[in-house]
C-alpha cells in the first residue's frame, strides 16, 4: 500500500467517522454499521453542506438489509464459497458472508468512500474482507461462485446491462442473489425468471429512510 493511499484512506475514514453513528438499527441487528441516520446532522443537511458526492454507502438500503438477512439465516448457501457484492454500499451483505465463514469475501464499489466504509464495518464486526473499486460490471467473475447485488435496478437502462451481465453468470454456473424492495428495474419480467427467497417487513426507522418501501426481498436468479 503506498504512501498516498495510505494518507488518502486515512482522510476518508475521518470523515465516514466524523458524519456517521454507529448503528444497529435495521433488519440485521448482529451488524455494527457505520451509517448516516436522524440522529445525524447530515441527515438534515442540504446539498451544498454534504462533503460526499452520492454518499449511497452510508445508508443501510432495503435491498442489502434483506441479502444481508438471508445470508445471516442461511450460512450454508455462503458456507466455503467465493463470494463477490458488487455494489456493495457499507458491505453489510459480504460482512454477512464473512460471518458464516464464506472462502472469501470481496467487497466490489466504484466509490473509494463505499470500499473504506466497508473495511471499517468490517473491522467493527470483526472480520476481514477485501475489497475492490474496479467497474465489474461485465466482467465474467471467473475468481467468485456467488454473486451479491442489492437495491442496483433503479432505472431500466441499467437494468438491462446487469441483467444481460447476471444472466451469463448464472448460465456459468454462478449463484446470483439479489435483494431489492421493489424497484422499477426489477419488472414482472425480471422476476418470472428469478425464484423469490425470502421477504422481510422493514422497521419503521428503514421505512422513513426509504419514502414508502414497507418490505424487502431477497430473490435468486434461476440457472
Amino acid at each position: 500500500m503506498n504512501q498516498k493511499w495510505v494518507t488518502m484512506r486515512k482522510d476518508l475514514v475521518s470523515l465516514i467517522l466524523k458524519h456517521t453513528v454507529t448503528s444497529r438499527r435495521h433488519l440485521t441487528p448482529e451488524l455494527a454499521l457505520h451509517l448516516v441516520t436522524p440522529d445525524c446532522p447530515l441527515w438534515r443537511a442540504t446539498e451544498d453542506q454534504v462533503p460526499f458526492k452520492d454518499p449511497f454507502w452510508a445508508f443501510y438500503w432495503p435491498g442489502g438489509q434483506a441479502t444481508a438477512r438471508y445470508i445471516l439465516d442461511n450460512g450454508d448457501l455462503v458456507k466455503n464459497r467465493k463470494v463477490l457484492d458488487v455494489g456493495c454500499g457499507c458491505g453489510a451483505g459480504i460482512i454477512a458472508a464473512a460471518k458464516m465463514k464464506a472462502g472469501r469475501v470481496v467487497a466490489n464499489d466504484i466509490d473509494d468512500y463505499a470500499v473504506t466504509a466497508s473495511e471499517m464495518n468490517a473491522e467493527l464486526n470483526d472480520v476481514t474482507i477485501e475489497t475492490s473499486t474496479e467497474n465489474l460490471v461485465g466482467d465474467p467473475c471467473r475468481e467468485f461462485d456467488t454473486i451479491l447485488m442489492g437495491d442496483m435496478f433503479y432505472d431500466e437502462e441499467f437494468a438491462n446491462i446487469l441483467f444481460e451481465w447476471l444472466d451469463r453468470l448464472t448460465a456459468d454456473g454462478k449463484t446470483v442473489l439479489i435483494g431489492d424492495p421493489g424497484r422499477h428495474g426489477l419488472t414482472t419480467k425480471r422476476r418470472d425468471a428469478m425464484t423469490l427467497l425470502a421477504r422481510y417487513q422493514l422497521q419503521p426507522h428503514s421505512c422513513m429512510e426509504n419514502h414508502g418501501f414497507t418490505h424487502t426481498t431477497v430473490w435468486q436468479l434461476n440457472k
